[in-house]
């Protein structure tokens, strides 16, 4: 009995966990886009991250799974706008590196939230 309740304790602090890190990179990706950001998609994300606080302080590991996978998605739609405007503007400087990327992004470092999320799907049995 007390193995079945250290697993769910240890997936319930995992999921805060990640939690935690998405909400960290979510916000360093709005401070990178600033004033770039739509003022709409800059509240509901805003939103999302304070229901998320809330939730995490509870014991409900899906509901923070369920957040977590909404914020990461609304941060990835984020970044691909900052990729695509990054990639819109002029391209100097990003032909002399091997890139291994598909454009030239290199002072954009949001690709960590898409890794992240990428994360939740492997942590998920």
């Amino acid at each position: 009995a007390h193995a079945e309740e250290d697993r769910q304790f240890h997936a319930l602090v995992a999921a805060r966990n990640h939690a935690d890190s998405m909400i960290h990179a979510t916000r360093k990706s709005m401070e990178q886009l600033g004033e770039k950001m739509e003022s709409g998609e800059k509240e509901s994300i805003e939103a999302a991250i304070k229901e998320l606080e809330e939730v995490m302080k509870g014991e409900d590991k899906e509901r923070i799974e369920t957040l977590t996978k909404s914020l990461g998605d609304a941060s990835a739609k984020m970044a691909e706008r900052l990729y695509a405007q990054s990639s819109a503007g002029p391209a100097d400087l990003g032909g002399s590196g091997a890139g291994h990327s598909e454009g030239p992004s290199s002072g954009a470092r949001d690709d960590v939230v898409d890794a992240e999320f990428e994360e939740v799907k492997d942590d998920k049995k």
